[in-house]
């Protein structure tokens, strides 16, 4: 008989030192905070919004916790530090390419749409991160301050943008993307 998989007793037992529900602690804290930022890209009908900036810090997370969630890669110090720096500059590149995606260039060159959307994709990746690695004072943080700039100070940057308007101020206009 042709056997494509080893059986069962083959495998080889891999120990954690997370626990189910750490890991699902970690990747549902993820997912809450990406769709809680993404409802702010919905209401303003932006490209992002919950469901793909949820999915963006879960993946994140995900590629962060599949890197700590070993025991072996968390006895040695040098093995641990090789694969999370990998993994991180592997997430941040990847999303880089994705917020690249998001903004889109005047040809007039004065506004360049789409740099908040694209930066909102890459603290949400970050907090994905924060939230793989259990650093959770972190993710708290980096989750209210995002929200604060998001929803908050978009009143704040309308205002100063009519007072320049009204003033006929000469500076180059910021992106509407707030």
């Amino acid at each position: 008989a042709i056997h494509f998989w080893p059986e069962p007793a083959r495998f080889r037992r891999m120990d954690s030192i997370l626990t189910p529900f750490e890991i699902g602690l970690r990747l549902l804290a993820a997912v809450a905070a990406g769709l809680i930022l993404g409802i702010n890209r919905d209401l303003k009908r932006k490209p992002t919004g919950m469901r793909t900036l949820a999915l963006v810090s879960l993946g994140a997370a995900l590629a962060t916790v599949s890197t700590v969630y070993l025991a072996d890669i968390q006895r040695d110090p040098n093995a641990l530090s090789r694969v999370v720096q990998g993994v991180l500059q592997g997430v941040l590149t990847g999303i880089a390419f994705l917020g690249a995606g998001a903004i889109i260039r005047n040809p007039s060159g004065s506004e360049a749409p789409g740099l908040t959307t694209a930066a909102n994709v890459f603290v949400v990746a970050a907090i994905g991160i924060a939230c793989g690695l259990g650093a959770w004072w972190a993710a708290l943080i980096g989750f209210v301050l995002a929200f604060i700039v998001l929803a908050g100070l978009a009143g704040i940057e309308q205002r100063l943008e009519r007072m320049a308007a009204k003033k006929n101020i000469a500076t180059a206009k910021p992106s509407r993307d707030a």
